[in-house]
């Protein structure tokens, strides 16, 4: 099996920064795309940021100049790095990744909860 632990998340002021990070660990052979979606409260999952293997990124408009993938592949994790934070971004982020493993699948994280206050 495969499990995507994430961490960094919090509480921060309107225009301050944080960083989610996020562990792949277990049977993987290989990571393909690796990336972030995010729930806002009563809202559905939405993409955030995606980065391949390749290193291509795709971020939603909406956080584009602001956030900034990123990854390091050889210790299977994906960063977020959050800037100029605002309150419509508040939600649970979660990590996500294509891994070939046993099969090749989709897997999620827990969440972590980023709040952020005006």
């Amino acid at each position: 099996q495969v499990q995507l632990v994430e961490s960094g998340g919090g509480l921060v002021q309107a225009g301050g920064s944080l960083r989610l990070s996020c562990v792949a660990s277990g049977r993987i052979l290989s990571i393909n795309t690796m990336g972030w979606y995010r729930q806002p409260p009563g809202k559905q999952r939405e993409l955030v940021a995606v980065m391949s293997s390749g290193d291509n990124t795709n971020y939603s408009n909406s956080v584009k100049g602001r956030f900034t993938i990123s990854r390091d592949n050889a210790k299977n994790t994906v960063y977020l790095q959050m800037n100029s934070l605002k309150p419509e971004d508040t939600a649970v982020y979660l990590c996500y990744a294509n891994v070939k493993s046993a099969y090749v699948g989709n897997f999620w994280g827990q969440g972590t909860q980023v709040t952020v206050s005006s």
